[in-house]
């Protein structure tokens, strides 16, 4: 995949720059990743729209806290196995 070329305040960068650092992650890694966690808008609402299908369905309707737990115990998984 190219490259490409963005403007932004020279510590917003730094700011990036730091926490990447902090996750052992070059900037361009961090960046590439943060894009591939963010939902666009038209996203974001089938996102919505699944999770009210969803609920009607079955009921299942996790807060805001479960979503994040449940997130937390993906990740742990998903690095358990490659780690391996």
């Amino acid at each position: 995949m190219p490259d490409a070329n963005i403007r932004l305040p020279e510590e917003a960068k730094d700011r990036l720059a730091a926490i990447a650092a902090a996750e052992g992650l070059s900037l361009r890694a961090y960046l590439a990743r943060l894009s591939e966690t963010l939902l666009t808008p038209a996203r974001a609402e089938r996102a919505e729209k699944a999770r009210a299908a969803l609920q009607e369905w079955n009921g299942y309707a996790p807060t805001a806290a479960e979503q994040r737990d449940l997130d937390s115990e993906l990740d742990r998984r998903l690095a358990q196995v490659t780690a391996r």
